[in-house]
Parts: C-alpha cells; structure tokens; sequence
C-alpha cells in the first residue's frame, strides 16, 4: 500500500510541513527577534550564544531550530540539557510542536549524556573529534550543540579551539553551526579568541521588569550584516504559549 495517494497529498503535506523556500537567511520563525539581527542569521555561518545559567540559550537556540525546520532545512541537536523525550515535551509546551518532523527524520536529537565516566582530557579531545566527524558525515544543514560547557570543563583552551576551528571549516563546506555556552566556564582571553571564530555572537542576560526578571538577547555582532549590532530584544517564556516579547524600554538590564 502506496504512503500518499497519486493526488500529491503526501507532497502538500510535506509542503505544508516543510515551509517555505527562502535560503539566504536563517530565520528564527518569529519576525521581532529576526528584525534584531539583521532578519535572520546568515547561512554557512557559525554564531555563538552565550551567558550565565537560566538566560535564554536554550529558548533561543529552540526558536531558532523551529525557523530552520519552517524553512525547509534539516536539523541535527547535540544536547547536554534534555533527553529525547524531555526535549519533545519541553518545545511543545512552548507551542513549538516539532513531533513530526522528528518523526520524519528531518530532526534529529543526540543527547550526550555520560553518567558514571570520568572524563580526562585525551578523552574530551577523541569525543570533540568525533562530534566534528559525525556532523561532517550527516546529512542535516543546520547543527547546534546545547552546551559546549560540559566539554570544557575536561578540555583544554587548544583542544576547545581546535574544535572551533574543525567547526570553521564546516561552516565552509555548507554546514550552518550553532554553539551555546555558559560564560563563566571560560577564561576572558579564551572567550575573546571564541569569539573571534564566530560569524554571529548572541549574548543572553536577564533584565528586571518591575519585581520580576525577563531574559534579553543582545546582538553582538552578525556577519555581513546591514544593520547596527548591540540590538537588545527582551522576552518572557510562558508555558502553554511560548516566548512573549516585552517592551525594552521597561526594562532594566
């Protein structure tokens, strides 16, 4: 028995599924965080999103995968935060439901958890390496890794750069790579070189809006971009409803 009929209803739905066409940019789905950078991250780029515990990387890292899935590109996930299951249940509380394009294979979910190992640094270095080899070989557009920190904690500044560099060279065979960390697991001057590498860095902080704190994106800088970076974009996470953007000039970071 035929999946789809031979009236295309499997390829409109696959359309329906998939999104739209546009490839020059790689958009978050939601137009007020695009407009602050530069209407989407370019493609073939590497951005950093980093900061301190509970500030968003994770929720913009997730709006993100949910625009290049709207937008027709395939998504790998390497994730220190969630398992599959918890991952699934924590998008859709956020009405980003993306259980089926992880049933069809176009989003895939490698969580690295490793309970009862002790991690040494000829050991962080052989899985950084392989972590580079398996995005090399997959097929999948768009790679984020939810966090790097686990990682740096048992590896050096050389080997961490080393991956940066690995990562660098992704980008430019057509790999579009996303990496969040905590900033208080690196020293300044191996942040300043971190840095250094990207094609965008995203830089999340918590702000206080009358007696509770909201989370803020600041822009700091996007590749080839057409508009002033330092853009500051402030939002709340409801569950049940998702990410709700909150007046900046309310407030205080």
């Amino acid at each position: 028995m035929a999946l789809f009929d031979d009236d295309d209803s499997g390829s409109s739905y696959m359309d329906d599924l998939l999104g739209g066409s546009d490839k020059q940019i790689l958009s978050t789905g939601n137009p007020e965080i695009d407009r602050k950078i530069a209407d989407g991250l370019p493609l073939y780029s590497m951005t950093l999103i980093e900061g301190e515990n509970d500030t968003g990387k994770s929720v913009i890292t997730q709006q993100i995968m949910w625009g290049a899935m709207k937008n027709s590109f395939s998504v790998d996930l390497f994730t220190t935060e969630n398992t599959v299951k918890s991952f699934l249940s924590q998008m859709e509380s956020m009405s980003l439901d993306i259980s089926d394009y992880y049933a069809w294979g176009y989003f895939r979910i490698f969580p690295l958890h490793v309970v009862g190992f002790d991690w040494g640094e000829e050991d962080m270095q052989g899985i950084l390496t392989r972590l580079v080899r398996h995005i090399q070989a997959s097929k999948a557009e768009v790679i984020i890794i939810d966090s790097l920190t686990l990682f740096s904690e048992y590896a050096t500044t050389d080997t961490i750069m080393t991956f940066f560099t690995n990562c660098k060279t992704l980008v430019d065979n057509g790999k579009t790579i996303l990496i969040t960390l905590h900033t208080y697991a690196f020293e300044e001057d191996s942040l300043v070189r971190v840095r250094s590498t990207c094609d965008a860095h995203l830089v999340m902080k918590k702000a206080l809006v009358g007696d509770k704190y909201v989370m803020v994106m600041e822009v700091g800088k996007v590749r080839g971009a057409r508009k002033t970076t330092g853009n500051l974009v402030s939002f709340e996470v409801h569950p049940g409803y998702g990410m709700k953007i909150i007046p900046m000039s309310v407030a205080r970071v």
